[in-house]
């Protein structure tokens, strides 16, 4: 009995661990768009998109308007938007986003995880190219014709559409075309469940199971970092 008690309350602390990360995360998204424009929703696209990505990861109402209100006053934290890239074990590219106010602190973390984790820290531009820039949406799979959807969604830069395992539609569009497809949503009366720009890798690596875990196992150490906010790889 007691064991099982020791995984259960394991597993809750990493549930609450990943939580407390997605509030972190959003609340840096929510400063950063109030900074670019503005605390008002209506008139703040990239402020709407964090309600609803704050409402995916079951983020309070009083927490997200306590960001915003964070984010306008006098002890704002300026934050800035920092991408650093490099290889983990066995060749597999990593690319890691951050938003942080303080890019010195930032990157000794950022390195001293790439070099406990097997991997190595690269330059400016070594593994980016491997990435492509998309916009990413997704969609609760509720009265929504996909097909009417895809054929609409074309003139508005919709470059992939399907659905993930749980059944919600995938909207990928090219990184220029995510405001038009914000746009296009938001006319037709449909609220994403989450949207987010994101890279999606040109080529991956195979590896087996334990050189595979050797790679997540660092992509986890640099997602716990409080200054990262997504960490990209293309193991397969």
């Amino acid at each position: 009995m007691g064991r099982i008690f020791e995984v259960r309350k394991s597993a809750m602390f990493a549930r609450w661990d990943k939580m407390a990360k997605n509030f972190t995360r959003i609340g840096k998204e929510i400063a950063i768009a109030v900074k670019a424009g503005g605390p008002d929703p209506d008139t703040n696209s990239a402020l709407r998109r964090c309600y609803a990505n704050a409402k995916s990861v079951n983020m309070p109402k009083d927490r997200v308007e306590a960001a915003i209100k964070r984010a306008t006053g006098k002890d704002l934290v300026d934050y800035e938007e920092l991408v650093y890239e490099g290889f983990g074990p066995h060749g597999v590219a990593i690319l890691v986003e951050s938003a942080t106010d303080n890019g010195t602190r930032t990157v000794a973390n950022i390195r001293a995880a790439f070099n406990k984790g097997g991997g190595t820290m690269g330059n400016s531009g070594s593994v980016a190219f491997l990435f492509t820039r998309m916009g990413e949406f997704k969609l609760k799979n509720e009265g929504i014709d996909m097909d009417e959807l895809e054929l609409e969604g074309i003139d508005f830069g919709m470059e992939e559409i399907g659905e993930d395992a749980d059944g919600n539609i995938i909207i990928r569009t090219g990184f220029n075309d995510f405001g038009n497809m914000s746009d296009f949503l938001e006319k037709k009366n449909i609220t994403p469940i989450e949207s987010t720009l994101t890279r999606i890798p040109m080529t991956t690596v195979e590896l087996n199971d334990e050189q595979s875990k050797e790679v997540l196992e660092l992509v986890d150490r640099l997602e716990q970092d409080d200054d990262v906010q997504k960490v990209y790889h293309n193991l397969k």
